[in-house]
Formats: structure tokens, C-alpha cells, sequence
């Protein structure tokens, strides 16, 4: 194989697009469901009749997403479910229904699947998901693989290609949490806890999707592989330049601690770094923030010769942004 088709020269999100071309030609004649919005955003919109349903799945893999001598089974579970849940919430709606797929070797001890069915379950609860299903398998090592659901109004989703020239971006949430938590726990640390913690499994706030389409938020995105490779999704689908204010994001004391340690700046774990699950959301005007939210920039034009990305403090983004699957 050509070097050049490799999945790592590629990369996900040129893998995507390849795969995109072809799911765009299946089914045309086969089904009078609608899709309200395609592949490319944080989750499908398909409408059956009536109703709009929100919809995402996501794959975890073992020694790749999580290890089972960093977390417990409830651990994984847990952020397993939070991710894919994350997904819907982007949308501007909440997660209702969870179908989750696991597979795994035979010698893998059931108690260890039992805490993580339970942590699926319970981080489930705390969105007001339920899990109604799912299959099984055996494999090498274990994988999860779980489709998100959850029903969206009628009018008003909220999707990547929403940002305008003049709009404030805000968050709710925080970045540079779980990638600290993991590089302590690379170097065989315990501490601080609260980044380890982090790192396992990450906390929240289901209602903020909701919130934020409701006060008017032009777009929205969730921060799964990192603040500047997220927001550059938005800026390529609104064709703008995002403007990251660095000052404006919420280092924690033991973040920068920690990035102390270990010799990096904490502001590259704020940007660059995944897994918190953070909502960024661009809204008309600062005034308009639902409670939660915060101003971390502002969306700008583009000036002649330059194309849609993202600024930092004015400037070029970092040149290493964001988690790649393949690289």
C-alpha cells in the first residue's frame, strides 16, 4: 500500500472525509428519513417524521483510551459514556438513550465488565441517559463502543457553521485537565489528584448545551481533542478566524504546578490537550451568557489571502494542536 493511502498519512479527519464521500451516495432510494444534519459535526440530525433525533457514536479502545491499571472499571465507564454524551449535548440538546457495544477477551474477569457496564450506567443517570441495549463480543483487548441519542426540538439545533464576524466565544468547562492528569500518570505519579482524577473521568455540566442554544448561541462544539484543533472545526465550517484570549482560560493551581514539574507551559495543555469534554459555545453577544459561561475570545474576519483557522492573543496558534488517532 502507497504510503500516501496509509491511515496515518491521512490522518482521522482525512480518513473521515474519504469515508464521508461514500456514505453520502448510500442508501438515497432506500429510505424517506431525512437528515437534517450530516456527517461532519459533533453528531448526526436525522429526522423520522416528526421527530429530530441527535445521534453519535464512539469507540474506546484499551491501552489506547483508557488502561486498566490507571482506572477502575467504573472509571472507564464512566468517561466512556461521557464522552459520547458529550457529542449530543454539543447539538444543544441532552442525551435520552444509550446502545452500547462491548467486546472483550475471554479471560477478562466479569467483574471488571460488570463496573464498567455500571459506570456506563450510572454517568448515564447523571445525564438523564439510559442504556437500552447494546451487544457483545470477543476480541484481543477490550473495546467499547457506544451510539449517543438524544431528541432535539423541532427548530433551533445548533451546529459547527453558526460563528459570525463579531461574535464572543465562551466555555464552560476547563482544558489541560485530563492531558496533565495523563502525563502524571505517564511518569508513574499518583498526584495531584485532582488532575488524575481528571484524566479518568471527566465531570460534566449536561444542562450547558441546552443553556446555550437557548440564550442564542450561534455554534457550539464539544472540546474532545483539544481547545485549538476543536475550535478550528468551527472556523473551517464558518469559514472565520477564531481568536483564543490565553488570558481568559482557567489555569488551576495544580495545573501549574504540575506543568511546572515537568518543565512545560501550562498554556499548551490548555490548548492543545483533550479528553475534558469542555463546551465552547459562540454567542452574539457577552451579555447573552447562560450561567457557567465564560469569555475566552472572539470570532473575527478574515483578511485578504488568509484562510479560516484559529489565533492565539492575535497571533498563530501553536503549530502542535489537538489529539490525531493516527499520527
Amino acid at each position: 500500500m502507497s504510503q500516501n493511502n496509509s491511515l496515518e498519512s491521512l490522518g482521522e479527519f482525512g480518513l473521515i472525509s474519504r469515508l464521508k464521500d461514500i456514505a453520502s451516495q448510500s442508501g438515497k432510494s432506500l429510505s424517506d428519513n431525512i437528515p437534517v444534519v450530516d456527517s461532519g459535526d459533533d453528531a448526526a440530525v436525522v429526522s423520522f417524521g416528526t421527530a429530530r433525533v441527535a445521534m453519535s457514536v464512539d469507540v474506546f479502545v484499551e491501552d489506547r483510551h483508557f488502561r486498566t491499571d490507571w482506572s477502575s472499571g467504573i472509571d472507564i465507564g464512566r468517561r466512556s459514556a461521557a464522552a459520547a454524551m458529550a457529542d449530543i449535548c454539543a447539538m444543544g440538546t441532552t442525551p435520552s438513550t444509550l446502545l452500547v457495544g462491548i467486546a472483550a477477551p475471554g479471560e477478562t474477569p466479569m467483574n471488571l465488565i460488570r463496573e464498567i457496564f455500571t459506570g456506563l450506567a450510572e454517568e448515564g443517570a447523571v445525564a438523564g441517559a439510559r442504556v437500552v441495549g447494546g451487544d457483545v463480543s470477543s476480541a484481543d483487548q477490550i473495546f467499547i463502543s457506544i451510539t449517543a441519542l438524544g431528541m432535539c426540538p423541532r427548530k433551533g439545533i445548533t451546529i459547527r457553521s453558526g460563528a459570525k464576524v463579531g461574535d464572543i466565544v465562551a466555555m464552560s468547562g476547563r482544558t489541560g485537565q485530563g492531558a496533565a492528569g495523563l502525563r502524571v500518570l505517564q511518569r508513574g505519579l499518583r498526584s495531584p489528584r485532582t488532575l488524575v482524577e481528571a484524566y479518568r473521568y471527566p465531570i460534566i455540566d449536561y444542562t450547558a448545551g441546552v443553556r446555550a442554544r437557548e440564550s442564542g448561541a450561534h455554534a457550539m462544539i464539544d472540546i474532545s481533542d483539544g481547545l485549538i484543533a476543536d475550535l478550528g472545526h468551527v472556523a473551517a465550517a464558518s469559514g472565520v478566524v477564531i481568536n483564543i484570549d490565553s488570558t481568559s482560560l482557567d489555569l488551576t493551581e495544580d495545573l501549574i504546578s504540575a506543568a511546572s514539574a515537568f518543565g512545560i507551559d501550562p498554556l499548551q495543555w490548555a490548548l492543545t490537550g483533550g479528553d475534558d469534554h469542555a463546551l465552547v459555545a459562540i454567542f452574539p453577544t457577552a451579555d447573552q451568557l447562560p450561567d457557567g459561561f465564560r469569555v475566552i475570545g472572539s470570532v473575527t474576519g478574515i483578511e485578504v489571502d488568509s484562510q479560516p483557522g484559529v489565533s492565539v492573543d492575535g497571533g498563530p496558534a501553536p503549530e502542535i494542536g489537538g489529539y490525531s488517532h493516527f499520527g
